[in-house]
């Protein structure tokens, strides 16, 4: 049998800060607007158990909602490189 050649050693990719904190942010935003849905209830209810089921449903909404919106935007050129790399290898044309 015959081994497989060994991949070419790349450079790891190593994201920037605000590439790593992107996530962070997104879910920071989405408690934020769950924590304004709870007390908006809580404040017109003057009932707590409502007010944080409103806050659960509001920031699992928002969450949806801005990882939707993410998945529908336009891949980076980077991005696109990446993953002609992964789909074929440098010696083989027709890897699939």
């Amino acid at each position: 049998m015959t081994q497989p050649p060994e991949p070419a050693n790349q450079d790891p990719v190593t994201p920037s800060r605000r590439d790593r904190l992107k996530p962070l942010e997104l879910i920071g935003f989405s408690a934020v607007l769950g924590v304004f849905a709870g007390v908006v209830v809580l404040l017109t209810t003057r009932d707590l158990v409502l007010g944080a089921v409103f806050l659960g449903i509001g920031f699992i909404v928002s969450i949806m909602m801005v990882a939707l919106v993410g998945l529908g935007g336009k891949p980076s050129q980077d991005d696109l490189d990446a993953r002609k790399d992964l789909q074929q290898p440098n010696d083989k044309p027709n890897w699939h």
